[in-house]
């Protein structure tokens, strides 16, 4: 059956499996320069380990995917690409030391609990790789911050600490140039800014994502950091920009089609929503990141933030009397 909608009707080349497709191109460069990274800094070992968690993750999501179709009796939708591109968002906000097994875990509750039992693509009410992120950092929050391998010589894993991490406790981090480049520890797809922005640009071209939401996120967070630190540090600033995950929340999950505004106006709120939120949590929450927590709390206004600013169809005026 067609359903039908009133016009205007848009025709469009570009299919979901299409813009799934580019997603995970653009999602490339980050995963490359993960796994290499990793190898560089603590050894093949985990320069291995980061590429199997990949894998891992991104097989659970599609098998996930696949047997809750089954068991549903629905259309096997794993052809859209969606859980394959659910899958490398999550293994790439994991550290390399994740265990395989708990990255299954999260695989598994992004694709059933968070997408398919809310109707599958485009009914979830948040995003799936996040909301799974968020829950393995509430049920396994030591391994989600073990970024430092402590079989590894010359680092003290209980000391080490993130670039963003640094910034936070002791007011300087590594430097600008390595946090640029990606040359730290970290999740295996937050690091590179460079491998990120060659995505985010991918993505641009190919008109995937509309750069409102990431571009109001960036300059609304740019803002509030440096108020809400009192500082007019510029080196500062750009560590804020370059560390943790802001960059790719801002291009590869912010930008979410069934988690953010279909609206103009809608897409701006959100972006300042987001930024605020995050600058929030980085200067006052106990932790140095918020960028996941701040993209999951501001999914949720999505409905509320659309409701507002919708706009009226032409011809159409409040009866008086509020009937």
């Amino acid at each position: 059956m067609y359903h039908v909608s009133s016009s205007p009707h848009v025709k469009a080349k570009m299919t979901t499996q299409s813009i799934m497709r580019d997603v995970i191109i653009a999602l490339l460069p980050a995963t490359i320069f993960g796994i290499y990274n990793n190898s560089n800094l603590f050894g093949i070992k985990y320069g291995i380990h980061s590429a199997f968690l990949i894998l891992i993750t991104v097989i659970t999501c599609v098998a996930a995917e696949y047997i809750y179709n089954k068991i549903t009796d629905n259309q096997v939708s794993i052809f859209d690409l969606s859980a394959v591109v659910t899958g490398m968002i999550l293994a790439l906000n994991l550290p390399c030391t994740f265990p395989y097994w708990k990255a299954a875990l999260g695989g598994a509750f992004a694709i059933i609990i968070v997408k398919q039992l809310f109707g599958g693509l485009g009914q979830n009410f948040m995003n799936p790789a996040l909301g799974a992120r968020c829950f393995l950092m509430l049920s396994f929050a030591g391994n989600m911050t073990a970024f430092y391998p402590e079989d590894v010589s010359g680092i003290d894993a209980a000391t080490s600490a993130t670039p963003l991490t640094a910034l936070k406790n002791v007011g300087e981090g590594s430097s600008l140039l390595d946090m640029f480049v990606g040359t730290h520890a970290g999740t295996i797809g937050e690091t590179s800014i460079i491998a990120l922005l060659i995505g985010a640009l991918y993505l641009t071209v190919r008109n995937i994502i509309d750069l409102r939401i990431p571009l109001t996120y960036i300059a609304v967070f740019a803002v509030c950091i440096m108020l809400f630190n009192k500082s007019t540090d510029m080196n500062f600033l750009a560590m804020h920009l370059c560390g943790g995950g802001l960059i790719f929340g801002a291009f590869f999950m912010a930008t979410d089609y069934s988690t953010s505004p279909i609206t103009k106006t809608g897409r701006y709120i959100f972006g300042i929503c987001l930024g605020l939120l995050t600058a929030i949590f980085r200067t006052f929450g106990n932790t140095a990141e918020g960028v996941s927590y701040a993209i999951i709390f501001c999914n949720l206004l999505v409905p509320l933030i659309e409701k507002w600013s919708i706009p009226k169809a032409f011809g159409v005026v409040k009866a008086k009397g509020g009937k």
